[in-house]
């Protein structure tokens, strides 16, 4: 990724390219293509505040077709981890599996059927708002549309303006 740096000259500023190098991983992953102030979000829904791994976040990354994204690297085995959760955050996101240093395979995310914990049912009639101690559940009701449901009141997800989940 390249970032620029001024320098004083005789005749003013001038514009000096340099390249910000963040280490290479053995074994883990690459989340590419992140939207540009997602990655923080994904890196707590993840649960990688939780674990004892490496993890590189770059916010804010220059991207031809983006402009701006975020990237996280993480040197972990991707099998411990639950990524259902990352298209729903970000349809946009590659995966990028790395061992011994290297690519071996890329990934698309696609949205997941169910998702649990991650958002809350907003309806105060649902069980979930009287019983603190049912997991919020969440189903795919309509993929075009990208719409999901509350298993136990069927009360349709709507995110709010903040793009919170």
């Amino acid at each position: 990724m390249k970032t620029a740096a001024f320098s004083a000259s005789a005749s003013g500023y001038r514009k000096e390219q340099y390249m910000l190098n963040v280490g290479k991983i053995e074994e883990g992953f690459v989340l590419d293509h992140i939207k540009a102030g997602n990655a923080m979000k994904i890196y707590h829904y993840l649960g990688l505040d939780k674990l004892d791994c490496t993890v590189a976040i770059i916010k804010n990354a220059r991207s031809n077709a983006m402009g701006k994204k975020d990237i996280l690297k993480v040197e972990c085995d991707i099998n411990t981890l639950n990524l259902d959760v990352l298209a729903f955050i970000d349809r946009s996101i590659t995966i990028n599996v790395i061992k011994s240093g290297q690519i071996v395979e890329k990934r698309k995310v696609s949205l997941p059927k169910e998702i649990r914990g991650i958002i809350r049912c907003q309806n105060p009639r649902c069980i979930t708002s009287v019983e603190p101690s049912l997991p919020h559940i969440f189903y795919l009701a309509d993929e075009k549309k990208e719409i999901y449901r509350c298993r136990y009141c069927d009360e349709r997800y709507e995110a709010n303006d903040s793009g919170e989940l």
